[in-house]
């Protein structure tokens, strides 16, 4: 039986504030020395120094929302950084959360996806404050349709976007056991 067929594992690492502040100035050295982990140039593309920008000035708005953002994510047992994983923020007033999470490259294709979406469901299963976990996901965007697929997400809406395209939104109870019968 080959690797590839065996579920992936994950552990994901906290970027704080310092790391995500020097990824986005583009230096990878000094965020993988803060994260203490050796971080892929992936980490300084445009589009992550874009989001990495975005998420240390949200945590230095609201502070509160440091431990729900950006981490990134560590294959086990070899402790490869294989891409990065989190909610936009925590939970709006509905407990609403939103995941994100993007593969390097190289490690696509092979579950990785899958792991880091499914510890991120866990996470939020836990958590009392979280109802709904949400995805959004490009209708083109074939590789996070599938990867979200058999997790029982239901498609609750469908959005133009920035880029001309159309966003899928897709939603799931946080924690299944809570979902009281009378609305079934």
């Amino acid at each position: 039986m080959s690797n590839e067929l065996l579920p992936k594992r994950v552990r994901f690492v906290k970027l704080n504030a310092k790391a995500l502040r020097a990824l986005a100035d583009g230096d990878l050295a000094a965020g993988s020395a803060e994260a203490g982990v050796a971080l892929d140039e992936y980490f300084v593309s445009d589009r992550a120094r874009w989001i990495f920008g975005y998420r240390a000035d949200q945590h230095a708005k609201d502070p509160s929302a440091a431990p729900w953002t950006t981490r990134a994510a560590v294959s086990e047992p070899d402790g490869t950084v294989i891409g990065d994983a989190g909610f936009h923020g925590p939970p709006d007033e509905s407990g609403v959360v939103e995941v994100g999470y993007s593969v390097v490259s190289t490690y696509r294709r092979q579950g990785y996806a899958r792991a880091m979406l499914t510890a991120l469901l866990a996470r939020a299963a836990e958590e009392p404050d979280v109802r709904t976990v949400r995805a959004t996901i490009r209708s083109d965007n074939t590789a996070s349709l599938a990867t979200i697929a058999g997790f029982g997400f239901t498609r609750v809406a469908e959005r133009g976007n920035e880029t001309d395209g159309i966003d899928l939104v897709f939603e799931l109870p946080a924690n299944p056991s809570q979902i009281s019968h009378h609305h079934l």
